[in-house]
């Protein structure tokens, strides 16, 4: 249960994700905050890593780095098309690639929340007693 609920809120996350980036906001409040977009990309994309990421550990059974590495570069690659699809599709919007650096940030804090959790684990492998 735990795994189709995981892979739901990813798929849905995912979707999210495309939704917001490419479609217009006309009168939306503005927020006085330098770079808040950027803050909103990282968070997508740290989400993102987090929920495939944590997915496929629960698919595999397993704790593999590589997993995550491969949703990083994944999450990268989505994040480029959307940039693309951006400057292309849509007249409102407009790639930037401090949006693909922002996306690249909070992929990669979610591997290292991913590289921590797998070395405390370890570590409890490692001394049953503490």
């Amino acid at each position: 249960m735990r795994k189709k609920t995981i892979f739901g809120l990813a798929v849905c996350w995912t979707a999210l994700i495309g939704v917001l980036c490419l479609m217009k906001f006309g009168e939306l409040p503005t927020v006085h905050v330098s770079g808040v977009d950027k803050y909103v990309h990282f968070t997508f994309h740290f989400v993102f890593t987090m929920l495939w990421g944590y997915y496929l550990w629960l698919e595999q059974d397993k704790t593999d780095l590589k997993l995550i590495v491969k949703v990083l570069l994944i999450s990268l690659s989505y994040g480029i098309l959307i940039e693309f699809l951006q400057e292309t599709c849509t007249t409102t919007r407009h790639a930037d690639i401090f949006d693909v650096l922002a996306n690249l940030t909070g992929a990669a804090a979610a591997l290292f929340f991913f590289i921590l959790y797998k070395k405390r684990k370890e570590s409890k492998i490692q001394s049953p007693n503490s």
